[in-house]
């Protein structure tokens, strides 16, 4: 179950050095203005989350009954909102702001966003098949070879590694660690790489 989470847009990547000196790849995220707007329990809505909202947005421009939804937690306006399972419900507020300083240096976090799309791809770019002979007189040089026996069983199994739309996928990275902290900047800098492109949208939770 998730302890503390919040949404922040992807900066991009940059490089920094450890102790030993050694080159470390990492990630910068802007945490984005982030909300409880709601407190969901296993007696009113049959599990325990929070609901929060991320993503500001004029209160002119959202409907009567989300802005009735808002104003009983005394949030502000949100353009989306995202949930994460918790255990105890009661550890949190209504109307609490969640910022890059609920997190410290050290903490293994979990990361989900939408992975790049690159559009239809074969076999060798999707599922890294290899290539047959590139000399001449093959005539298999990127096929994707038998998909199948014959009339038994007479069709395709679903799930058959074929070509297809690559990326584009929700991808979670599980135990990113948090180097540094910006509290001022509302920026978190984590190890190695993360799925999606520059201003993607990354959901970030600790799980207890």
């Amino acid at each position: 179950m998730t302890t503390i989470g919040i949404f922040g847009k992807k900066i991009g990547m940059t490089q920094t050095f450890d102790s030993n000196g050694e080159v470390v790849p990492v990630t910068l995220v802007k945490a984005d203005a982030c909300q409880i707007c709601q407190i969901k329990t296993v007696e009113t809505d049959g599990y325990n989350a929070i609901q929060v909202g991320y993503i500001a947005e004029k209160l002119s421009k959202i409907s009567k009954p989300l802005q009735g939804h808002l104003e009983k937690s005394g949030a502000k306006g949100y353009r989306k909102f995202g949930e994460f399972r918790v255990d105890n419900p009661d550890d949190y507020t209504l109307g609490v702001e969640l910022t890059a300083a609920s997190f410290s240096p050290g903490q293994k976090v979990r990361v989900t966003g939408t992975s790049i799309g690159k559009g239809f791809a074969g076999n060798q770019k999707r599922h890294n098949f290899s290539r047959g002979p590139m000399t001449h007189g093959s005539k298999n040089h990127r096929l994707p070879g038998s998909i199948g026996a014959g009339s038994t069983p007479g069709r395709v199994y679903p799930g058959k590694k074929m070509a297809g739309q690559l990326g584009n996928k929700k991808i979670t990275i599980k135990n990113s660690e948090i180097l540094f902290v910006s509290s001022e900047e509302n920026i978190l800098v984590l190890k190695g790489s993360l799925p999606g492109k520059v201003k993607n949208i990354l959901k970030i939770s600790v799980t207890g």
